[in-house]
This record gives C-alpha cells, sequence and structure tokens, in this order.
C-alpha cells in the first residue's frame, strides 16, 4: 500500500512505506564514548492548560520513554532544551522532572545528567539574584543524585557586561559544585536570547573566555556540550580542552564525523537526534565501540539527512519534530506537546520527516506508523 503525502512545493506524491522494521537489540552502556540521548516530556493530552500555562505533563509516558533510552544504553541529559525548556516547561515543572527521573534513573541503574538554569527568573535580574537562581536549581540536582549541567543562561545573557561578569559566575557555581559538571554552549540558532554568550558577539573571543573557565577549575569541569552546528569550531575547541576534560557534541548537524574523530581525538555525544534515532544510533555507537570506525559512519552518517530536516530554521522548533516521532513509533498516545507546540511545524515537513525516518527503519510497527500519519494527514483534509 502506498501513502499519499503533500509535497513541499504543493500537491501530492505517492510514498511506499517500508514493511518490516530494521532489527535493534538493547544492551549495556557504551565503552568507547559517552552519549547522553537528551529526551523530549510527552504533554498530558487530557490537561485543560493554554499556551503560556504551567504544562501538564504524562509522568508514565514521559519515564517510560527514557526506560526506553536507558534498555538501550544511553544516558538520559533530563530537563534540557529538548524537554521544552524554556519553551513549555518552567522550572517547577523542570524540577519535578528532575527528581521524578533521578528516582528512575537510581531504581533501573541508569545514567542521568539533568539541567541547572536560571528560568525561575521571570523579570531583569542581578548578577547576584543570577548565582541565587543556578544555586537554588544546583541544589536540586545534586539532591536528586543528578549530575549537574550548567545550562547556558538567558538571564545572564541580558545582564552580563563583559566576559568578566561570566569568569566570576561560573567561577563561583564551580567552587561550589560537590562534582564535576557538564558545562553548555548553546549557539542563538536553539536560542536567540543566547546572542553574546560569554560576553563577545564574536565566536573566537567567545571561545577564549570559554576555556579560561574550564582552565580555572579543570577538577570541576567533566566537559562541555558543544551546540553550535560549527564541526570545524567544536574540533578546535576540543583540542584544547585539559586532559580528562570531555568534548559533547551537541551538533545535530555534523555527530558522525565528530564523535567518529580523527587522529588527534573526538567527542563524546549529548545530543537530541538521539531522542528519535535511539536504537540505531545505539547500534552504531557498539560497533564504534569494536573499533570499526568504517562501520559507524555507514550505520549513522545515512541519519543525518533526516537530523537537518527536523534542526532546519528555525532550530529552536526541532522539538515538535521529536515528539511527532515519538508518537509515530508508539512512545506515546498522541501528538501533543506542552506550550502547543505541536504547532510549530508544516504539513509538508512533517511529511518528509515521517518518510526519512521511516526509511531508516526507526518505527517498530511500520504499519502503525504509517496509521498514524494518515490519521494527521486526514485532519488537514488529506484523503486517500
Amino acid at each position: 500500500m502506498s501513502i499519499q503525502l503533500p509535497a513541499e512545493t504543493g500537491g501530492l506524491r505517492a510514498y511506499q512505506p517500508r514493511a518490516q522494521p530494521l532489527a535493534r537489540t538493547t544492551g549495556a552502556p557504551f565503552t568507547s564514548r559517552t552519549v547522553f540521548a537528551a529526551a523530549h516530556v510527552v504533554a498530558d493530552p487530557y490537561a485543560d492548560v493554554s499556551p503560556g500555562s504551567p504544562a501538564a505533563v504524562d509522568w508514565d509516558a514521559t519515564l517510560a520513554f527514557r526506560r526506553h533510552l536507558w534498555a538501550h544504553g544511553f544516558g538520559v541529559a533530563e530537563a534540557m532544551d529538548t524537554a521544552q525548556r524554556g519553551m513549555g516547561l518552567d522550572w517547577a515543572g523542570a524540577a519535578e522532572l528532575i527528581r521524578r527521573s533521578a528516582a528512575e534513573a537510581k531504581a533501573v541503574g541508569g545514567r542521568i545528567a539533568c539541567g541547572v538554569g536560571t528560568d525561575q527568573l521571570t523579570a531583569p535580574a542581578s548578577l547576584a539574584e543570577i548565582r541565587t537562581a543556578y544555586e537554588e536549581q544546583l541544589a536540586v540536582v545534586e539532591e536528586s543524585g543528578g549530575q549537574a549541567i550548567l545550562m547556558a543562561s538567558r538571564a545572564l545573557a541580558a545582564t552580563a557586561s563583559g566576559p568578566e561578569d561570566y569568569l566570576e559566575v561560573y567561577g563561583h557555581l564551580l567552587r561550589q559544585a560537590s562534582e564535576p559538571v557538564i558545562l553548555h554552549w548553546l549557539g542563538p540558532m536553539f536560542d536567540p536570547a543566547l546572542e553574546g554568550y560569554w560576553g563577545s558577539p564574536g565566536l573566537d573571543a567567545a571561545t577564549e573566555v570559554l576555556v579560561q573557565v574550564i582552565a580555572a577549575h579543570p577538577d570541576k569541569v567533566d566537559g562541555i556540550k558543544v551546540s553550535l552546528l560549527d564541526a570545524r569550531r567544536e574540533v578546535d575547541l576540543r583540542r584544547r580542552l585539559p586532559w580528562g576534560v570531555r568534548c559533547y557534541t551537541g551538533d545535530d548537524f555534523n555527530y558522525p564525523e565528530l564523535i567518529a574523530g580523527d587522529e588527534r581525538g573526538f567527542s563524546h555525544a549529548l545530543l537530541g537526534i538521539f531522542d528519535p534515532l535511539g536504537p540505531l544510533a545505539a547500534q552504531a555507537v557498539r560497533v564504534l565501540d569494536t573499533g570499526d570506525a568504517k562501520g559507524f559512519r555507514e550505520l549513522l552518517d545515512p541519519t543525518v539527512e533526516l537530523s537537518r530536516h527536523l534542526f532546519r530554521t528555525p532550530t529552536r522548533f526541532y522539538k515538535t519534530g521529536v515528539v511527532f516521532l515519538a508518537w509515530l513509533a508508539g512512545h506515546q498516545a498522541h501528538f501533543a506537546m506542552v506550550g502547543g507546540l505541536q504547532s510549530a511545524r508544516s504539513l509538508p515537513h512533517f511529511a518528509r520527516a515521517y518518510e526519512l525516518a521511516d526509511g531508516l527503519g526507526l518505527f517498530p510497527d511500520p504499519e502503525l506508523a504509517e496509521t498514524r500519519m494518515k490519521t494527521l494527514l486526514a485532519l488537514y483534509g488529506v484523503t486517500q
């Protein structure tokens, strides 16, 4: 059977879905790379909420998806950008998510790292208030037993007068952290409010500030997650890191080459695209664990077209595609998102995402995915 999909140029086109999914197996954590999948949250579709209201989360489905990722060997990066942090999920919701997910991680033996930010601040703030907000969230993560990820702060980007303010705030937090943390550089393509982070609009100057932060406290920095969608810049940065400090790629455009690495090193990973790619990405990393970089690239390179599609401009709406694919894959019973973000992409965008994901064999039940895709199409008035 074929399905009629809308073309990006208008009209309809026929697509033949695959009949069988690719075989996938679960397994232990990886050995050659430290790999986190940033996980999405599942909204409660029965909650009577509107855009701007506190998020209503389906906790059972949300935690079940994290168990899915742990079962394939991933660490879970919790309460990050992929979980709609700052785009539907406020700090109260994020704190509850961190506590619940950390407890679940402890119960199943899964690794978890959690976002620490300043999103409880709703008005312009002083540097002292920003430090206090970071400290509050750091305490929640540490008390839950999770590893802390010091997220880039919109409030700090708005308040800081220059690099010295970043050095002061991050130095203060790193001295306080009880365990090594992961730093986080999220580019403005993911969040326009982070333009000029580290105190400079120029990326070269910003990199120098980040390197200073790490060099001053290398024992308190597990690694740095880089989400700039610039492979060359990430490679240059990771070659400057002190021994023992990891570079975690957050580059959803160039991740296969960055994880595979070169003769001078490689990147670990903390990626939103590994939410929908979970089983396939896990298979690729296990191949890499054997030392077969070529086999790793052969498995993972074909996924880049889907990732670039989901993360296309405006990049910050990639979460819509991630949740859409989770629905098609049967990880949740509906396509609803906190903040109503399911409306953030077009029908042709969804159609292409379905086609690419189906071609990769990402759907455990291709017939279910086809049925749900047809349901969505029918809502838009497309008849088969």
